[in-house]
């Protein structure tokens, strides 16, 4: 699913409106109409009052409309315009007309008039939406404020109103803290932000029926991963496969007292339908590993029991796995860097694809100039922290950030999952898919280490990497809710992921 702009949505109304063809008024009933669909799915009627809170543009037009919709289907309904200008769009004039004859509409012209909003209210929230050019100030400010003090559970409609789409507010802007946005056909950017997490609230899509057309030919960065499109790329198992089809993986990971990392991954590798896995690790972790994950096999590394040794396998070794990953637990010294530098010649050599995680990012966050060693169309899977340290700067808002991570990917030709609630996997020719599933019981340590060992599983069935990446983080994610599920987002812990893969 795409991500536009504001300015390609209006685009795509216009575009609706002409080849469609249908009237404007009747494009934001059938918004409005959608809108109402999924609030009546959601709020059943009860003891307590709809007030729904309405601007002069289109936003408000569409407050209106929803209000009429609503009042018939025994919803108890206040409806307040706040007038902040003299001006009017014209949508918004058709619809005030024709709502003035079904409810008494209540003006808020200045300061002094009082909104007041009880703890179980439902505040619908239409007072600029996207229509947004400018910081907020003056009547409406006031009257968001209010909103914002208040206990009521807050719908906005399309947008939550002071919140830019597609750029970065300022700390002293006043924005709408919406517990829901129902926005039209498209998500906008800002929803998958974490800075405007407490704006956005939870967010639903409703099908406005925008022109397909249109959608289908507008060029973006950036998109959305929606279940019913990732799960297409699941590859089917045919009936006279076997182990040997699926691949073999190898996954370099653990040190002494960093085992637990190394099981994890590999224990999601092998749930995640690899036909063989190889763990490399200290001598110390063999009897924990085999203990733990007897499908797997072992190859020990040189003869110390800490780190992972520098003597490292020939080519002619390594040519028999079809996807490498490394990372987890592995620590971060001089030794473990030159063997990272001589993994990833080899993996270049061979063609073999890798994953690389954790303390493998470390140590190239330690050594910025080996960078280049990465394969092209490796994946990396940072969290912020690391990936902040991997390029070597700050940003001063989300926005930045996604810059800073398409710059990277371009320039480096690698593909970075950066971790996070809607993870964003930015792909080398320049997008960002930002994932759909998961929660915040996933914020756990571990949690990272499974997602390595699900792509490195992946890579070795034959998924490219555009897929294992963007398949991967989805998947973890699925696995993830389904734990949340079971165990509750505070008590779910990594090994919950794992044992809740499911392909």
């Amino acid at each position: 699913m795409k991500i536009l702009s504001v300015e390609q949505i209006r685009r795509a109304d216009a575009y609706t409106i002409q080849h469609e063809p249908i009237a404007s008024i009747d494009l934001m009933e059938r918004a409005s109409r959608a809108f109402v669909s999924w609030f009546c799915e959601n709020i059943e009627t009860g003891i307590f009052k709809v007030k729904i809170v309405c601007g002069l543009g289109d936003n408000g037009g569409d407050g209106l409309a929803i209000a009429r919709m609503l009042q018939p289907l025994g919803y108890d309904l206040e409806v307040y315009v706040v007038k902040y200008s003299d001006k009017t769009s014209e949508n918004f004039q058709i619809n005030l007309k024709r709502l003035e004859r079904q409810l008494t509409i209540n003006y808020i012209e200045n300061e002094r008039v009082i909104l007041d909003f009880a703890e179980n209210d439902i505040v619908v929230e239409a007072l600029l939406g996207s229509g947004l050019s400018r910081p907020i100030e003056g009547l409406l400010k006031s009257v968001i404020e209010r909103i914002n003090r208040s206990e009521a559970t807050v719908i906005s409609v399309d947008m939550p109103s002071g919140l830019f789409a597609d750029r970065a507010n300022q700390a002293t802007d006043v924005i709408v803290k919406a517990t829901h946005t129902v926005v039209f056909q498209l998500p906008k950017l800002a929803f998958v932000l974490p800075q405007n997490a407490e704006f956005v609230g939870d967010w639903h899509i409703v099908d406005i029926g925008l022109h397909k057309n249109f959608i289908q030919s507008a060029e973006t960065h950036y998109y959305f991963s929606i279940s019913k499109e990732v799960e297409k790329l699941i590859k089917p198992r045919q009936k006279f496969s076997h182990k040997g089809t699926f691949g073999h993986a190898l996954l370099i990971a653990g040190s002494y007292g960093m085992m637990g990392a190394a099981v994890l991954a590999a224990r999601a590798c092998m749930r995640s339908g690899v036909g063989k896995l190889t763990v490399h690790s200290v001598p110390a972790g063999l009897p924990i590993l085999q203990t733990l994950l007897p499908e797997a096999m072992y190859w020990e590394a040189g003869k110390s029991d800490n780190f992972i040794a520098t003597d490292f396998q020939p080519a002619e070794f390594i040519n028999r796995f079809q996807s490498v990953g490394v990372g987890p637990g592995i620590g971060v010294n001089e030794g473990v860097n030159k063997m990272l530098e001589k993994l990833c010649e080899i993996c270049q050599e061979l063609a073999i694809p890798m994953v690389l995680d954790a303390d493998a990012l470390n140590n190239f966050s330690s050594y910025r100039e080996k960078l280049n060693k990465i394969p092209k169309n490796s994946i990396l899977t940072p969290h912020p922290k690391e990936f902040k340290n991997l390029i070597g700067k700050s940003w001063k808002d989300d926005y930045e950030k996604l810059a800073f991570l398409r710059e990277f990917s371009v320039k480096n030709q690698l593909i970075v999952c950066l971790k996070g609630a809607n993870t964003a996997v930015a792909l080398p020719d320049g997008t960002i898919h930002f994932n759909s599933s998961g929660n915040t019981g996933m914020a756990t340590a571990g949690s990272g280490d499974v997602l390595t060992g699900i792509i490195t599983a992946l890579l070795a069935q034959g998924y490219n990497p555009h897929e294992a990446a963007i398949l991967g983080v989805y998947q973890h994610g699925v696995a993830g809710d389904r734990a949340a599920e079971k165990f509750g987002m505070t008590s779910m812990i990594a090994s919950d992921i794992v044992e809740n893969i499911r392909f």
